[in-house]
């Protein structure tokens, strides 16, 4: 994952049947929805895929399904930090690392609780990589259970390891990835990827590796363009207006996510339950399906 060249990483959604049960046959299309858009690699077992509310042999089954269908197509991450222990995390991450992927990702929020210090944050930060020795590792701050955004200077400092080889940032916050990228200059196989499309164009500007965001979940070949184009100056035009109709329809995407993304691409004649596990979210109520149908119409109507 170069940063030089912007690269779309989806995070992909899980597909259950009615009874919630994992439909492997849409998990099929689904990569190939995404790597037919153009995407460049794959976030698997990641918050969309509803991470939490699947169990361990679900996680390690799933991933493997993913990876014997890209068949080395494109990377693959996957999250893999789950335990009540740093050294269960660590377990599970190498049961994880041995389907294949090319790197773990660990979820920043559950290595310290909201309350901890940053020191102890850090701490098993070092821990967890000194029990996972020679395995690649990315990054991941998971708004649940809270939000925990890593330092530059910490990131830097393991980015140094040479293990580093993706970041998602969600810190929504464009001057907290400049500074991190500036940290980890140097590094090439390291990657940052925005989750967040009201800078995207700004943050692909300052040299973020590319975009790894929920709105790849209704048109990923639109993000797939925006990275391909942003800094296209004969594209201008077009490329603001991407950027603004990413930023007018924010609300309507994460509303009842990711039910709500399923439920767009069925609009699109994809072949997919709007089940979903997490009890969390909003209601797909008759509202919400009305703003995604014209979510649908405007996005047919963006002429690029």
């Amino acid at each position: 994952m170069i940063r030089s060249n912007k690269k779309f990483i989806p995070v992909m959604l899980m597909p259950f049947t009615e009874d919630k049960k994992i439909d492997y046959k849409v998990l099929k299309d689904l990569v190939e929805f995404y790597l037919n858009a153009g995407a460049e690699g794959l976030f698997a077992n990641c918050l969309s895929s509803e991470m939490f509310e699947l169990g361990k042999d679900e996680m390690i089954d799933s991933i493997n399904f993913i990876v014997n269908e890209v068949h080395g197509r494109v990377p693959i991450v996957a999250t893999g930090s789950f335990g009540n222990t740093i050294s269960e995390q660590a377990d599970f991450i190498k049961e994880v690392y041995a389907t294949g992927i090319e790197a773990v990702i660990v979820i920043t929020s559950l290595l310290a609780e909201e309350n901890d210090e940053e020191s102890l944050f850090e701490d098993n930060v070092r821990k967890l990589m000194e029990l996972t020795p020679n395995i690649p590792l990315g990054f991941y701050e998971c708004p649940i259970p809270y939000k925990r955004i890593m330092s530059p200077t910490f990131l830097s400092e393991i980015v140094q390891s040479d293990r580093i080889k993706y970041y998602k940032d969600t810190s929504l916050d464009l001057n907290s990835i400049k500074s991190k990228l500036h940290a980890t200059q140097g590094f090439p196989e390291f990657g940052l990827f925005d989750a967040y499309m009201v800078h995207a164009v700004g943050s692909l500007q300052a040299g973020s590796a590319g975009l790894s965001c929920i709105q790849g979940n209704y048109f990923p070949e639109l993000i797939v363009w925006l990275c391909k184009n942003y800094d296209d100056p004969n594209l201008q035009v077009q490329i603001d207006k991407v950027q603004n109709f990413l930023i007018e329809n924010m609300d309507v995407m994460h509303y009842a996510y990711p039910a709500s993304a399923k439920y767009f691409l069925q609009l699109t004649g994809f072949e997919i339950q709007t089940s979903c596990r997490r009890t969390d979210i909003e209601p797909l109520d008759d509202e919400t399906k009305e703003k995604l149908k014209q979510l649908k119409i405007s996005y047919d109507q963006l002429k690029l």
